[in-house]
């Protein structure tokens, strides 16, 4: 059994190769190996993660079973957007997909932010999987992008938003 606690330091490690594995079985289909090693590498490194982990506003959770972390979600109020929150991330080992991760971690980390009124996210349209898991839990497109993650990324994704109670 998995359970849902806030992530530290210590985890780093753990999240950098739960990333790796589920950034390859996820999009090396979609963008090819190399480009997901150089995605890889850029948006989680040890140093990213470690950012992560202590941003202010930010939420990191991790899905834990005292062996191995299955899952991982990160969000952060929007400092853009106003009352909005941001899912920059939320993945599950694919080992793990299909037990109820996803949903626990979306679950605890819509609640971290009782200030905002919208969750916003990106995701990759050829995630199908992940585009279904977002519709079921409430999330319609609403615009899209062709820089998804960062400025001049080249990378498409549609943009999904929930409003939140």
């Amino acid at each position: 059994m998995y359970f849902v606690r806030t992530a530290g330091e210590g985890d780093i490690q753990s999240l950098r190769s739960l990333l790796e594995t589920t950034f390859h079985a996820t999009y090396d289909a979609v963008y090819g190996p190399a480009k997901v090693k150089e995605l890889i590498d850029s948006w989680h490194s040890q140093v990213a993660l470690k950012a992560r982990v202590h941003q202010k506003g930010g939420e990191f959770l991790v899905a834990d079973n005292g062996k191995r972390i299955g899952g991982m979600a990160f969000a952060a109020m929007s400092d853009k957007l106003a009352k909005t929150a941001m899912l920059y991330q939320l993945y599950v080992h694919p080992d793990c997909q299909r037990q109820g991760i996803g949903r626990d971690l979306f679950a605890e980390i819509e609640s971290c932010f009782p200030d905002a009124e919208i969750m916003r996210l990106e995701v990759e349209p050829k995630n199908l999987g992940a585009v279904a898991f977002y519709e079921a839990h409430g999330f319609v497109e609403v615009d899209r992008t062709k820089n998804c993650g960062g400025p001049n990324s080249g990378i498409e994704a549609l943009i999904m938003e929930k409003p939140l109670l």
